[in-house]
């Protein structure tokens, strides 16, 4: 009976990140386009907030229980999954066109930030409120850049999809806000029912921070990229995942660091390892062609099944 329950609760989590998926991809990209604002700027920054508040609160949480393997397993493996499942899926549903400066720009921030983590926490075995201000410092260059980003997109026109109406501004912020705690309770939801069925079969909690958690969190960008690829909004899809992997680092673990020090388990060190590596696969697949097309994501998909095997073993 309580397999059933959970399963039912698992099933209401994932209706609730799809509807509040489809909502804020259709707020934020109508802001774009009303605001003049480039698509992957809104994709860096309010999808990629929103789609991270998830993580957030389960890391968080996590920290301030003492399960610091579901913390930091959390963010290792939702940044896993980011790049090789959902930009997998996302690539094999419709090839996804990769701006110029996510190449040369944010994919090399990625992979600074991602091997940031592992030094400091693989130093002394604990990402400690010092290394939280060191996050902190970089989420604001981070910000900084992404503001130089949008001003230069100012005078840059948008194409508007002539068949849509135009949406009050009201409407737009109402979808981005209701389907931003439709992805949070849902996401909450999905994490807690797949938690407790993973403990009813007997997962180690670090197994249930990289993969079920990791899942459950990274729903919304699964969801809110999959959405966006349909509806040709590339730029969201993309963006999305970059900025999602640079927030779950900067702003997820350095405010979980910043609130109580968190354990980095060495057994952490493989797993930040293929963390690193997912990004740079993602950086050749991507440098020559501004391009992530169908054999691209079925590589992508390929490197998420052998890491699943390696978990598994």
């Amino acid at each position: 009976m309580e397999v059933l329950i959970q399963l039912a609760l698992l099933a209401l989590g994932f209706f609730l990140l799809v509807k509040g998926a489809d909502w804020f991809v259709e707020g934020a990209g109508r802001v774009a386009e009303k605001f003049g604002i480039p698509q992957l700027v809104i994709g860096l920054t309010i999808v990629a907030i929103g789609t991270s508040l998830p993580e957030a609160a389960v890391s968080v949480s996590a920290a301030l229980k003492g399960s610091a393997e579901i913390t930091i397993g959390n963010i290792v493996g939702s940044n896993i999954l980011n790049v090789l499942l959902i930009l997998g899926v996302t690539s094999v549903i419709a090839p996804v066109a990769v701006q110029r400066s996510t190449v040369k720009y944010e994919l090399p921030f990625v992979i600074a930030v991602s091997a940031l983590l592992m030094a400091v926490g693989y130093t002394d075995n604990v990402v400690g409120r010092i290394d939280g201000v060191i996050l902190w410092l970089l989420l604001f260059l981070y910000l900084a850049y992404l503001l130089v980003m949008a001003k230069k997109g100012e005078n840059a026109q948008e194409e508007s999809e002539a068949a849509e109406k135009p949406m009050p501004v009201w409407k737009m912020l109402l979808l981005i806000v209701v389907g931003g705690c439709l992805i949070v309770l849902g996401s909450d939801v999905a994490v807690d029912a797949a938690t407790a069925l993973a403990r009813i079969f007997g997962m180690s909690e670090r197994l249930i921070g990289l993969t079920i958690v990791a899942f459950g969190t990274s729903l919304p960008e699964l969801v809110t990229s999959a959405t966006a690829a349909v509806k040709g909004k590339a730029d969201i899809a993309v963006g999305n995942i970059v900025g999602s992997n640079i927030f779950n680092i900067l702003f997820v673990v350095g405010t979980s660091a910043l609130i109580t020090p968190v354990a980095y388990a060495e057994n952490f060190f493989t797993d930040s390892i293929v963390c690193i590596a997912t990004v740079v696969l993602l950086w050749l697949l991507v440098a020559k062609n501004k391009r992530l097309g169908r054999a691209g994501g079925a590589c992508l998909l390929a490197g998420y099944a052998a890491y699943f095997v390696y978990l598994m073993r």
